[in-house]
């Protein structure tokens, strides 16, 4: 399944998806996420919460996420490191690629990104993200 244009869909980062599996207050707007069908999911999320999920055998939370609506990745080399540059630049540091890669999936597909990582929030402004409040 794959994130439509119906809803407005909202992309949510593993720290917002580690913070719900812990049962923190902060995540609890997930739920309503969920009720009403607006989040996704891409593969390089699944692939950082999948493999603790399944070493603890959580079936269930790995059926859950598994159901969820996904991103395609398209991978543009040149504009990752653009966006590295410019982070560089404006004093931005320390962000992995595997962030930049969801910050362009957020960017290309035109949907907000719902994480708790504080250097999305510096990213924002510069490339134009959208951020889930």
């Amino acid at each position: 399944m794959h994130c439509g244009s119906v809803h407005k869909m909202i992309l949510v980062d593993t720290s917002v998806w580690i913070e719900y599996f812990k049962g923190t207050t902060r995540s609890t707007v997930l739920n309503e996420l969920i009720d009403t069908n607006t989040l996704c999911i891409n593969e390089l999320i699944l692939s950082e919460l999948l493999p603790s999920i399944n070493h603890h055998k959580a079936y269930a939370l790995r059926e859950m996420l598994l159901s969820v609506a996904r991103t395609e990745m398209n991978i543009n080399w040149n504009q990752i490191i653009s966006m590295q540059t410019q982070n560089l630049l404006h004093g931005i540091n320390k962000v992995g690629i595997p962030d930049l890669f969801i910050v362009q999936n957020a960017i290309d597909n035109n949907i907000q990104l719902f994480s708790y990582d504080k250097h999305f929030r510096l990213m924002s402004d510069l490339f134009g993200l959208q951020l889930f409040e």
